[in-house]
């Protein structure tokens, strides 16, 4: 199984009933620009639709996506939880675009984070010894 992804958790409202609902919080596993790979204990269906806020935690900021438009298109079961497949909705509008442009910035970031812990996983720095 991979690891979710550093530093970014997707946040929803789930409806319990109907009055109450719940903020929930979710460990991101895939992101592109089509879409991501969220985990949670939350049941939905394929064909659902839910509204996230992606969010990148950084050393002195966050960088948020908010009201990103999704449909859900596969659960997967992994003992207590579900791997979700959504796809981003299409993303029109100017309110879209800014939307995008966020998407973008945690992609950016996300991989620039993920190459930095690969490249330290992968040994010590030759330089780093010789200066101890």
């Amino acid at each position: 199984m991979k690891e979710a992804l550093p530093d970014l958790v997707a946040r929803f409202r789930f409806r319990h009933g109907l009055f109450r609902r719940e903020q929930v919080e979710a460990a991101l596993f895939e992101l592109d620009a089509y879409g991501c790979v969220m985990k949670t204990d939350k049941l939905f269906n394929p064909g659902d639709t839910i509204v996230l806020d992606l969010i990148m935690d950084m050393p002195f900021d966050e960088i948020r996506a908010e009201k990103v438009p999704g449909l859900i298109t596969e659960r997967r079961k992994h003992c207590s939880n579900f791997f979700y497949s959504i796809d981003f909705s299409d993303l029109n509008s100017d309110s879209d675009k800014a939307i995008e442009e966020k998407l973008r910035r945690i992609r950016e970031v996300l991989s620039k984070k993920q190459s930095l812990k690969s490249r330290r996983s992968s040994g010590s720095m030759p330089g780093l010894r010789q200066m101890a």
